[in-house]
């Protein structure tokens, strides 16, 4: 009776061995999925980043145009302000 419980002791131990290889190879692989995720997102900061410096560029070449049209509608209006009090 001792001979079959030490056999199935051994057996145990020998899935728990296997059973604990199992979980430090997932232990890893989880690790290493962890590492590909902060790069991955280290790389969407980078691109948001490039993205951010484009519309900084973008408001800067409206705000040139909303100053553009601010100048010409103005000397329009005196223009025509110009041209009601010459025609009075």
């Amino acid at each position: 009776m001792t001979d079959g419980n030490d056999a199935r002791l051994d057996e145990l131990s020998n899935r728990v061995g296997y059973l604990s290889g199992c979980v430090d190879e997932m232990s890893n692989r989880i690790d290493d999925l962890g590492k590909r995720v902060e790069t991955g997102f280290a790389q969407v900061d980078a691109r948001f980043q490039q993205v951010d410096a484009r519309f900084a560029q973008l408001d800067a070449r409206f705000d040139a145009l909303q100053r553009t049209l601010m100048q010409v509608g103005g000397g329009v209006v005196v223009a025509l302000l110009g041209l009601v009090a010459t025609q009075v």
